[in-house]
């Protein structure tokens, strides 16, 4: 049996069949019939204003303002557009091989329908020529883009980032004094604490998220090729930058942009899939660090009932989340990262090709939503592993080298005896050597430091020697 003869339709892409479920809520936003239902919203919303005006009365003639029924006869369409409503607007299309057209026409079907709802006075049959007055299709699909993605962003994947950064800032903050061994190299370092560590992501990403909170949305509604031309050839009298502006800035809440060719240029969108695959990047170095912290030991995984981790090595809890996370914020990235390149560029003052490219918008989006899940599902399943954290710090006792060598440095800038070339004296007891705190504390027993100074330093430990880690995440 031919897999494409199964009816319904078996989904070609993870994100609509294996992973459904875990990317659902995007659909709302950033399909097809959700497109297609912001696309009436905006012509729908065109046809009031005209027909309304601005308070001083409709701005083209021969009609008159819509009653509060009619409105909401009107804003009814986009609302109650459902199943049936996707499958008329497909009949449409398949005769008009353009999607604007087919919303158009969809929209007068609604229009022939009015008097049944509103009885036979209604104007509504009759203005059908007020359905895209004046508009190109980009007039539609860049504000119904622009609607789709923010809602989308807003909705789904901004909760869905922020759910991370809450769970690390809390994790920073509950491990503040958790000291832990630092590998800088690979090497052993300057000790830290834990949660000094997941903070340091914590302001990565409160930066980033502060600018997607602040991207603008922009729009434009101004014609063929952004100059108002048949607007104006049919009511020269308009203000028709002031109604574009209305518009856009309090009808659609958009940011109204003014000067546009026949498309919106893109450069907002170029700006938020850069700033949302900066987060992408932020969190697939969060999930490798994570990654090698389960390897090296200092996390434990929770394990999952019933769950396999290997097919063949039932001792294996293997750290899949992560490395699923991993490769979806890398394919999330890839999508993003083409879109913000390739959606700034556009021949003269028209070519087609962002119209194909922007249907994958939902696409670079849902993989950065499906890697966020399964990172919040790892980080749920992990916890510091106290015996090997306390073990690799009681093992390193040679990081103490540095704090010992900066302070005979004071003591040689202060005119104390014996306290040249700190760092090679330093680097000659402790580089390559297995280090005790019996030879740290007769190391520095070796040297003439104030009995203040040597004091403080034999009392150091690579447990305590973490500076004001606890302290720095409160900066986060």
């Amino acid at each position: 049996m031919k897999l494409t003869d199964i009816s319904p339709a078996i989904a070609l892409s993870p994100l609509d069949g294996r992973y459904h479920r875990q990317t659902a809520e995007l659909t709302e936003y950033m399909s097809e019939p959700a497109l297609n239902r912001e696309r009436l919203h905006v012509e729908v919303e065109w046809m009031i204003l005209l027909a309304n005006g601005m308070g001083d009365g409709p701005i083209v003639g021969g009609v008159t303002p819509f009653t509060d029924a009619e409105i909401a006869y009107l804003r009814a369409i986009p609302e109650d557009f459902g199943a049936e409503g996707i499958a008329r607007m497909a009949e449409h299309e398949a005769v008009t091989h353009h999607d604007v057209k087919a919303v158009e026409y969809y929209i007068d079907d609604q229009l022939d329908k009015a008097p049944e709802t509103l009885g036979p006075d209604t104007q509504l049959p009759h203005i059908k020529q007020l359905v895209h007055f004046a508009c190109t299709s980009e007039d539609i699909n860049n504000l119904s883009y622009a609607l789709c993605i923010k809602q989308a962003v807003e909705n789904v994947w901004t909760p869905a980032a922020e759910s991370i950064v809450d769970h690390l800032a809390d994790k920073a903050e509950r491990f503040r004094d958790k000291p832990m061994l630092s590998l800088t190299h690979g090497q052993p370092a300057t000790p830290t604490t834990l949660g000094k560590e997941l903070a340091v992501y914590v302001y990565r990403l409160r930066r980033q998220m502060r600018k997607i909170a602040a991207q603008e949305y922009l729009g434009k509604i101004n014609g063929a090729t952004g100059t108002f031309g048949a607007h104006l050839a049919a009511y020269p009298d308009v203000d028709w930058v002031a109604v574009s502006r209305e518009f856009v800035t309090n009808r659609m809440g958009l940011t109204w942009n003014p000067l546009t060719t026949q498309i919106e240029s893109h450069d907002w969108q170029a700006e938020l899939y850069s700033t949302i695959s900066h987060v992408n990047r932020i969190l697939h170095n969060l999930c490798v660090d994570v990654w090698m912290y389960i390897s090296r030991g200092v996390f434990a995984q929770v394990p999952v009932k019933g769950a396999t981790g290997s097919s063949t090595m039932p001792h294996k809890v293997n750290p899949i989340r992560f490395e699923n996370a991993e490769a979806n914020f890398e394919i999330s990235c890839s999508l993003l990262e083409t879109l913000a390149a390739t959606l700034v560029e556009s021949r003269w003052q028209r070519d087609l090709t962002d119209s194909t490219t922007q249907r994958n918008v939902g696409v670079g989006l849902g993989y950065s939503l499906l890697a966020l899940n399964n990172l919040l599902g790892g980080l749920n399943s992990i916890h510091p592993n106290d015996a090997v954290i306390e073990r690799e710090l009681d093992e390193n006792w040679e990081v103490l080298g540095e704090p010992i060598q900066t302070a005979m440095r004071a003591a040689a800038l202060e005119g104390r005896e014996g306290m040249d070339k700190p760092y090679e004296k330093v680097k000659e007891l402790m580089r390559g050597h297995s280090i005790s705190k019996d030879d740290v504390e007769n190391f520095i027993a070796t040297l003439d430091f104030d009995e203040e100074t040597a004091k403080r330093l034999s009392s150091l430990t690579p447990s305590t020697y973490t500076g004001i880690a606890d302290r720095l995440v409160d900066f986060d």
